[in-house]
């Protein structure tokens, strides 16, 4: 134990009202210093103690601290809202009484009448829509409606990377904004989203390509993003595994986004649900709707299975299906749906560092913390609600695999899941008032919603708060598409299937 205690890094009490309030009390001591734990990170190593052996101490602590956090904690009508703050000192507090303190990580409550705010849709970009219009814009009586479970949709069935390794100016800015967001979003609502910033790397196999890579490493440069141009030694001696001499696909280099990484996607569905419920957002699971009621060219509320509820602003954000849904509302969007397939292998010891792309074929892999290598490719070509995929696209993906890690075709197949894109005609969201009054949307992100949550979240709570598009997303609208302004990232055209 002595030993443990000498290795262990003392730092500075970080200005929280609430432990420092307390934290003097706790370390006689040493006064001045505290554990990481008990600085808003969710779950780290604690400075050892000489009462770890008295749960009797952590009770006392951990009722004086929620009882003043009571006190202050500001209630939504009648029902108190979530209030369990995750910290190393309430894991070791849980740990010596049998974990049954813990609490549900948000309500189950019944819809109301009406809202002020109903979000359609109870994925990442909902619920992130949900927590920001609460926490930045001040909002009040919100829903989020949720025809199936939280992280039952596309946000439980992603590759799990982020990058903003983008070229084109109404793009850069707008994934730049959200990796930013990334980068502090475990402190900011309190949940352990598993954010690991390894780096990402996309392989060059061509001097055209290098070229092209070279000017978007540029454009990342100019906003504000970080972007490195590898060489082929500076490849193999980060991956050495990779056959750099292969005839067929040499690796001429690559470019490096240092700052990419992972998050693991269910995660984020739910610290978002969580930061939202604790403040007042009203997450209703199983109430999908059926239907909008407009009268005088206004939308008033949704009809849904649990009944009519009634809203001021309503806000479409559901991935895949969102087609079906503005069909409710007499609306054609220039979106199609498509199916995009992710696949996880078994667990294996550490192989992959970070993010590598393969540039002579459509492949991807990461590596998550089980072990398990989360790889992918690209989507279906035929247009389909279900959230699974063809075989063709099965054996092609798993042939670019081959193709750039041979060794890898020793590891069993664990899993695949399918999820449901939206598919626009330039290969760039929309987030735009519709010309119904009081109706919202936000789609068309094709394979690239989940790098996007933070901003897309942002971005529509500040068109549903302010009625106005977020500086970041003013290239986002549907009047894109009839004056020619489309930002056609892939140079592929109006043609989804290719996006």
């Amino acid at each position: 134990m002595r030993r443990h205690v000498n290795r262990v890094r003392k730092v500075k009490i970080r200005q929280n009202p609430i432990h420092q309030e307390y934290i003097p009390n706790l370390f006689q001591n040493e006064p001045r210093m505290c554990c990481a734990l008990c600085l808003n990170r969710p779950f780290s190593l604690f400075h050892p103690l000489p009462f770890f052996t008295q749960p009797a101490a952590f009770e006392r602590l951990d009722v004086q601290i929620h009882d003043d956090i009571d006190r202050k904690q500001p209630q939504v009508g009648a029902k108190r809202m979530t209030d369990m703050r995750f910290s190393g000192l309430r894991v070791i507090k849980e740990a010596l009484t049998g974990h049954k303190g813990w609490t549900p990580a948000w309500r189950e409550p019944e819809p109301q009448p009406s809202y002020d705010i109903i979000i359609i849709g109870g994925g990442g970009h909902g619920l992130a829509t949900a927590y920001y219009l609460a926490k930045e814009f001040g909002q009040k009586r919100i829903a989020v409606l949720e025809k199936g479970w939280i992280g039952g949709g596309n946000v439980g069935r992603n590759t799990t990377i982020i990058r903003s390794n983008y070229l084109l100016d109404g793009n850069e800015p707008f994934y730049e904004m959200s990796l930013k967001l990334w980068e502090g979003l475990e402190q900011d609502f309190n949940f352990n989203a598993m954010v690991s910033q390894r780096g990402i790397l996309n392989l060059i196999h061509s001097d055209a390509q290098r070229d092209a890579f070279i000017r978007r490493g540029n454009a990342m440069m100019l906003n504000g993003a970080d972007a490195e141009l590898l060489s082929t030694a500076q490849i193999k001696a980060r991956y050495p595994f990779l056959n750099t001499e292969d005839a067929r696909f040499p690796i001429k280099g690559g470019l490096a986004q240092h700052r990419g990484g992972t998050v693991r996607h269910d995660a984020v569905a739910w610290g978002y649900a969580r930061g939202a419920d604790s403040r007042g957002v009203d997450i209703i699971q199983n109430c999908e709707v059926t239907g909008f009621r407009i009268e005088n060219g206004k939308a008033t509320g949704v009809e849904t299975t649990r009944g009519f509820i009634g809203a001021g602003k309503i806000g479409c954000a559901v991935a895949g299906s969102s087609s079906r849904l503005m069909s409710h509302a007499g609306m054609r969007l220039p979106i199609e749906s498509h199916v995009l397939q992710a696949f996880v292998s078994e667990g294996l010891k550490p192989v992959m560092p970070g993010v590598v792309t393969f540039g002579a074929g459509h492949f991807y892999c990461s590596q998550s913390d089980k072990g398990g290598l989360v790889f992918g490719g690209d989507i279906d070509g035929y247009n389909s609600y279900a959230q699974r995929g063809n075989l063709p696209v099965v054996e092609d993906v798993c042939e670019g695999g081959m193709a750039i890690f041979p060794a890898f075709g020793r590891a069993r197949l664990l899993r695949m899941w399918g999820g449901i894109m939206d598919m626009s005609m330039d290969g760039s969201p929309i987030i735009d008032k519709t010309h119904i009054d009081g109706l919202y949307f936000n789609g068309g992100w094709c394979y690239g919603g989940f790098k996007a949550t933070p901003a897309s979240g942002m971005c529509f709570a500040h068109l549903l708060a302010r009625d106005a598009p977020h500086p970041k997303a003013t290239a986002y609208r549907f009047d894109r598409f009839e004056r020619g302004l489309m930002i056609d990232e892939k140079g592929m055209g109006n043609q989804p299937n290719l996006h």
